[in-house]
Formats: C-alpha cells, sequence, structure tokens
C-alpha cells in the first residue's frame, strides 16, 4: 500500500488565479506557510517558513515543475537536508478547468520512497487538512479583485 495525501477541491477561481496562489511566495503566505521564498521555476531552489510558539522551521524546496496554469510542483526535504528524490517528498498542484472554475488535485507523495516515518505522515495529513480549505476561500476573492 502506497502511503500519500491526495485530496480535490473544487475552486470557483479561473486556472490562472488558482496558479499564482500556489506559486507565488506573496499568495503562499495568504494560505500555507508564514513565510515563502521561491521562484516558479523549473530547478529553482528556495524555502517555506513555518514560525510556531517555540521554533521556527526553514524548509528547503526545489521547483520540479511550473507549466502555468496546468500544473506547480515541488520537491521539499522536511529534516533539514539538500532535497534529493530520495530523501523529500513531491507535493503535485494539479489544475483542471471545471467550467469558469478550477478543479485542484493536490498530492504529496514520496513517503514510501524517501522511508519517512508514520508520524511524519500523519502530521503531514493535519497539516494539508487545516490549510488546504484556506486556499479555496483565498483565490475566490483574489478572482474577484479588479
Amino acid at each position: 500500500m502506497t502511503r500519500s495525501i491526495e485530496r480535490e477541491i473544487r475552486v470557483e477561481a479561473s486556472p490562472e488565479v488558482v496558479y499564482e496562489v500556489i506559486s507565488s511566495p506573496e499568495h503562499l503566505r495568504e494560505w500555507w506557510p508564514d513565510d515563502a521564498d521561491l521562484d516558479a521555476a523549473p530547478g529553482a531552489t528556495g524555502t517555506v517558513t513555518f514560525r510556531r510558539t517555540d521554533e521556527t522551521k526553514v524548509v528547503p524546496l526545489t521547483v520540479v515543475e511550473a507549466d502555468p496554469p496546468r500544473r506547480f510542483s515541488f520537491r521539499w526535504a522536511y529534516d533539514d537536508e539538500p532535497v534529493t528524490p530520495e530523501n523529500s517528498l513531491l507535493v503535485t498542484f494539479d489544475l483542471i478547468p471545471a467550467g469558469g472554475a478550477t478543479l485542484l488535485r493536490f498530492a504529496e507523495t514520496g513517503y514510501d520512497e524517501a522511508s519517512k516515518p508514520d508520524e511524519m505522515l500523519e502530521d503531514h495529513t493535519t497539516g494539508w487538512d487545516y490549510f488546504l480549505p484556506r486556499l479555496a476561500p483565498y483565490a475566490e476573492r483574489q478572482a474577484q479583485r479588479p
């Protein structure tokens, strides 16, 4: 059995708007990490930062695919390691036009290939279950801006 996180979300915004929301640091900060520093270009490296009461976690990432407005994916090594396919998780956002809206298919894979523990899968499942529902309302507000 493959361990992964997969979700589908309908967003009442065009794929172009949703793509910006999932790939631009200024938009990412509004629904996911506390800070983001990345360029949405294949091979580009960057970081996302999560601030908690007792710690700040800076996580390196590498953009794998940037195909606006269809797909954005990156690898991140949540253990403060340089990102490689062998030690990182792959996050993929696929955007499918759906009658003026977007069907967003999200997946985070690599738990088996990178030998990540079940606790990490549980932690990330909880995290994505918190963050992903914040994406749609934010993107929808962006779509309504003049």
